[in-house]
Order: structure tokens, then C-alpha cells, then sequence
């Protein structure tokens, strides 16, 4: 696959180098889609505010739930790159198994890896708005039960941020990273 939008590569203008640098846990290096983005400083600055809070500590879902909506909504995009970067710097750290990976990326909701009702919902939330771009009243009734008023606006737009990084990441052919597993990976 040859990348749309090719990474930028170092050296970098220090303005760039100071965004990349923002983005990134200390010591490592910036991953191919953010040296994508910032081909588009502006956009980069503006985006930079709300991933962190997609990713941080303001979230009101666990990490665990969050990796799970990420991890299928870039699966269900066909996002190999995204899905395989969240897998490797965060699957071990929320304790997926690798059952639960290959049913993130192939299975379904009722596979039985899932053994925590709250896992099993938010994958049936991600395959309703993937499917539909909306919650039917039957799921949203068991959703409103488990979930406050603000977990499931960030259920939500987790799953639309995941899908417009996903978009770019599939649309630009973004590289996958050497470090990040495929999802051809987890089917052995």
C-alpha cells in the first residue's frame, strides 16, 4: 500500500516538532497518522484538545470501555491502522485477551469471550451506530440503564471521533506502524 498523504518525516519545522512532540507519551516517537496530520498544522492544533480528552482521564468511561468502542469502531471502518496502534499501546494495559481482540475485529457481541455484560453493550452500541447512525429504542433503554446521561454522549462521540480518524487513516493509506499487530494477528 502506498500512502495518499505520506507521513512527514524528521527533520522537522519546530513548530511541527513541538505539536508531534504534544501528542505523544515522553521518549516515543510520533506515530505515521499524526505525522500525517500535521501536513494540516491548524487542523492538528484544533483536533489536539479534543483527542486528549478522548484519551485522558475526563473521559467518563473506563479505558477499558473506551478501548473497546475504539478498538470496534476501527475494526467495523476497516481501519487495520488504528485498530492495530490502540492494540498495541493499550489492549494488555485494559486486559483484552486475544479471543476478545479477534471478536473485536470479527466477531460479534454474543461470542463467548464476553463474559461482562458492559463489554457486550458497547459492542451492540458501536454496531447500531456503525450500521445505522442511530440506537433503537430496545438497546437504548438497556444502554440508559447501565450508563449515565454523560457516558453515553462519550460512548457516542467516541464512536463518531473513531470513525473520522479511521476515515483519514483508510483514505490517506496511512502505513501500519512496524510495533502494531494486524488483524490478520489475532486470527492464529
Amino acid at each position: 500500500m502506498v500512502a495518499r498523504i505520506p507521513p512527514l518525516e524528521e527533520p522537522y519545522d519546530p513548530q511541527v516538532g513541538a505539536q508531534l512532540e504534544s501528542m505523544m507519551p515522553a521518549g516515543v516517537a510520533p506515530i505515521g497518522l499524526f505525522r500525517v496530520f500535521v501536513r494540516n498544522l491548524a487542523m492538528t492544533e484544533a483536533m489536539h484538545g479534543w483527542g486528549t480528552y478522548e484519551l485522558g482521564a475526563r473521559l467518563t468511561v473506563p479505558m477499558r470501555t473506551r478501548e473497546i468502542v475504539i478498538g470496534r469502531t476501527t475494526a467495523r471502518c476497516g481501519a487495520e491502522y488504528e485498530w492495530g496502534v490502540h492494540v498495541a499501546f493499550f489492549a494488555e494495559r485494559v486486559g483484552l485477551t486475544r479471543s476478545q481482540l479477534r471478536s473485536i475485529a470479527f466477531g460479534d457481541a454474543g461470542d463467548p469471550c464476553w463474559t461482562d455484560p458492559m463489554d457486550r453493550l458497547v459492542i451492540d452500541v458501536v454496531d447500531q451506530l456503525h450500521d445505522t447512525a442511530d440506537v433503537d429504542d430496545e438497546l437504548w433503554a438497556r444502554v440508559a440503564v447501565t450508563f449515565r446521561p454523560e457516558q453515553i454522549l462519550d460512548v457516542i462521540l467516541l464512536c463518531g471521533w473513531y470513525h473520522a480518524i479511521s476515515f483519514v487513516a483508510r483514505a490517506a493509506r496511512v502505513p501500519n506502524e512496524p510495533f502494531a499487530p494486524t488483524f490478520q494477528s489475532v486470527t492464529a
